[in-house]
């Protein structure tokens, strides 16, 4: 059994606790656009928060038609619940970290992870054009996926190909066979 001294100790601890700022996912002094994770139902606050430290937000917004027993109403509400955009430089985290109502900076499981800026500059179009849309479930081929609606409901499957129809996989594991179907898009959701 080896004993490590205790000033060995505490200096893999600081090495440990400051992995965030080791970790650089871009140049120092160039924007790049990051996802946040916000506390539910604070996206808005956030986004309004992040302008006035003049950071630039983005936040996708669609019109939806809430209903209460008196009356009927549309309202702006994020496309993607709990999440906003923030374009900034790496240095300038800890700014965007401490604005209230983010919960953390999204990435991958080694740390923060930039978006590209093509996705950013597709939902930019999104927002400004007139066409009408809405949140889709992510779905991607080899996906599991549950029927959610129709004669196969609750079936789990495999999501063969995306186009419509989409093609939805049924396997039997432990028989190593499968079965396919033709479904519509509309009918499955990530299981």
């Amino acid at each position: 059994m080896r004993i490590q001294s205790t000033s060995t100790l505490s200096t893999d601890l600081i090495d440990q606790t400051n992995l965030t700022d080791q970790i650089d996912p871009s140049p120092s002094t160039s924007l790049c656009w990051y996802a946040l994770r916000t506390r539910s139902r604070h996206e808005k606050r956030v986004r309004d928060r992040l302008d006035v430290a003049g950071i630039e937000p983005l936040l996708p917004t669609v019109m939806r038609l809430r209903q209460w027993k008196d009356r009927r109403k549309k309202i702006e509400v994020p496309l993607f619940s709990c999440y906003c955009f923030a374009q900034f430089a790496w240095p300038d985290r800890l700014a965007v970290l401490r604005t209230p109502g983010i919960v953390q900076i999204v990435g991958n499981g080694y740390g923060p992870e930039p978006v590209t800026e093509d996705e950013i500059q597709a939902l930019k179009a999104l927002m400004a054009s007139a066409l009408p849309y809405d949140a889709y479930p992510y779905l991607e081929e080899g996906m599991a996926v549950q029927v959610i609606r129709g004669p196969l409901e609750g079936v789990h499957g495999i999501l063969l190909r995306k186009p419509k129809p989409f093609r939805l996989v049924i396997s039997v594991n432990l028989i190593r066979q499968s079965a396919a179907v033709e479904i519509d898009a509309d009918d499955v959701a990530p299981a």
